[in-house]
């Protein structure tokens, strides 16, 4: 049976788990997770591994940042096996912090694409998310189609969209570094700063909700936050959802950005083995069509099955860039947003 121990709970426990019970933490038929991915429908991913692997998997959730400290703190004490977040920037945060360790494993190099995997095997995407352009479909009659037309000047005043220092934005900016350079990536930013309808705020509900509002007429979002509308009700958005189209950029060119929910094996995993089991279980059909149902995102395996709120979105081109290049430019991205004034 799994369970989960509050944040603040759960955080002030580290002094305790360094001493003897991080010592004793190895036990067959167990499988230690700390995770970032704050959502309730991935009980089902745990109890489904449970129930086929016969592991009891015990559960500590908390920011990204503070599990990551807490691993080092922790040291070769560590009880962590499996540590779960999203987006690229956290997972190459963690490889950089020495909290994870090179994976061989020939299910999950035949399971998930080479591009959303890290080059030396430390992490592993098991879920994706596109980051795409939204629009009022009654005040905008030529929305942008690539991420470049963003800072064209027509759009001036129309744009919402997060800080700086959300890392979905990080991660969409260190892939046109990638992509075009550092001097073409600081020009888009620039531009999209002088675009902006409004000083960035909210997390991607709140620049979908920008658009219900009036507030702007152009915003980017992750695909999730709209998905999630479509399939329950997110208020102020779902009931004005025939007045927001949506636009994946960059179709003629290379594609739209995803970014990544993904997981990497600990460090110092005293239960190793059940580990990589538990990686490679993200990996199958089952579990990735329910990463798609439960969360309304995109699996990052071609064959598993789409959720009716995903699949409402359409059928587009994907940027297959290397996730692990792009991770090497986020701090290129956040260099270039403190310069150009991105608040």
């Amino acid at each position: 049976m799994s369970y989960s121990i509050p944040r603040s709970i759960a955080l002030p426990l580290a002094a305790a788990l360094l001493t003897g019970t991080a010592l004793a933490a190895a036990a067959e038929g167990e499988l230690n997770i700390y995770s970032s991915r704050h959502y309730d429908t991935d009980d089902r991913l745990y109890s489904d591994f449970e129930e086929a692997e016969g592991v009891t998997i015990n559960r500590i959730e908390g920011n990204a940042d503070e599990l990551v400290a807490r691993m080092q703190a922790e040291g070769i004490n560590s009880p962590a096996d499996v540590l779960i977040t999203v987006d690229t920037s956290r997972l190459y945060r963690a490889k950089q912090a020495g909290v994870l360790q090179s994976v061989d494993s020939d299910i999950l190099e035949e399971r998930i694409p080479a591009h959303l995997q890290d080059a030396d095997n430390q992490w592993f995407g098991f879920s994706q998310r596109s980051r795409i352009i939204f629009y009022d479909k009654e005040n905008v009659a030529e929305p942008p189609q690539t991420y470049a037309e963003l800072a064209d000047p027509k759009y001036k005043g129309m744009i919402c969209i997060r800080s700086s220092s959300n890392e979905y934005n990080q991660t969409l900016l260190a892939s046109i570094v990638t992509h075009e350079g550092e001097e073409a990536a600081r020009a888009w930013a620039e531009g999209v700063v002088a675009n902006m309808a409004r000083d960035p705020q909210g997390g991607d509900t709140d620049q979908l909700r920008g658009l219900v509002s009036g507030e702007c007429d152009i915003s980017v979002s992750n695909t999730y936050y709209f998905a999630r509308a479509i399939r329950t009700e997110v208020e102020g958005v779902s009931a004005s959802l025939d007045s927001i189209g949506w636009v994946f950029p960059d179709q003629d060119g290379n594609g739209a950005h995803m970014n990544l929910s993904g997981a990497g094996v600990a460090a110092h995993a005293p239960n190793r083995e059940n580990a990589v089991k538990f990686l490679e279980y993200l990996s199958s059909d089952s579990a990735q069509a329910y990463f798609s149902a439960g969360n309304d995102e995109f699996p990052s395996v071609e064959t598993a099955e789409l959720a009716p709120s995903v699949a409402q979105l359409g059928e587009f081109k994907a940027d297959d860039v290397s996730l692990s290049d792009v991770a090497e430019n986020i701090a290129t991205a956040q260099k270039i947003f403190n310069e150009v004034g991105w608040k």
